[in-house]
C-alpha cells in the first residue's frame, strides 16, 4: 500500500536563507522541498515576508526568482477566509506571551486545513511551544526525523 503524500508547510526563513551565500543553513533546505511528492503550501503572508526580506538582502530586483517560482505554481498560496482569521485571533491570544506574527500563526491555521503537522521552519521559539490544532506537536523540518 503505498504511503499518503503529506502536504508541507513552508515559512519564509528557509526560503530567505536559500538566497543568502552566508547562511549556512541554506544548503539543509533544497533536499527537504526536492523530496516533496505534493506542492508545498505558503501563507500568503509568509509570501509578503519573503518578498520584502529578499528584497532587502539582494536589492530591489532580489525577489525575481521568488515570483517566478510562485508565478510557475512550485507553491500553492491559498486564501484566507473570515473564520480563518477569528482563529488566528484565538491563537493570537493564546500565545501572547510568545509574540508570534500573522505569517507564523497563519502556518498553524494552514496545518489545519490540510491536515499535516510538518513545517519547514527555523524558528524553534514559537513552533517548538505552538501546538497543531488537530493536537500532537509540529514535525520541524530539516530539523526532525520525517517519517512521512
Amino acid at each position: 500500500m503505498a504511503r499518503e503524500a503529506v502536504r508541507l508547510i513552508v515559512d519564509a526563513g528557509p526560503l530567505v536563507a536559500l538566497a543568502d551565500p552566508k547562511d549556512a543553513r541554506r544548503i539543509a533546505v533544497p533536499p527537504v522541498l526536492l523530496n516533496e511528492r505534493e506542492t508545498p503550501v505558503l501563507s500568503p503572508f509568509t509570501t509578503a515576508e519573503v518578498d520584502y526580506h529578499l528584497q532587502r538582502l539582494r536589492g530591489p530586483q532580489g525577489n525575481r526568482a521568488f515570483l517566478a517560482d510562485l508565478a510557475a505554481g512550485r507553491f500553492e498560496v491559498p486564501g484566507f477566509e473570515p473564520g480563518d482569521f477569528k482563529t488566528i485571533s484565538g491563537l493570537n491570544e493564546r500565545y501572547r506571551d510568545l509574540s508570534p506574527g500573522l505569517a507564523d500563526l497563519s502556518m498553524v491555521v494552514l496545518a489545519a486545513r490540510y491536515r499535516t503537522t510538518r513545517l519547514m521552519s527555523f524558528d524553534y521559539r514559537h513552533f517548538r511551544l505552538m501546538r497543531p490544532l488537530q493536537g500532537g506537536s509540529f514535525t520541524l523540518l530539516p530539523f526532525d526525523q520525517d517519517d512521512s
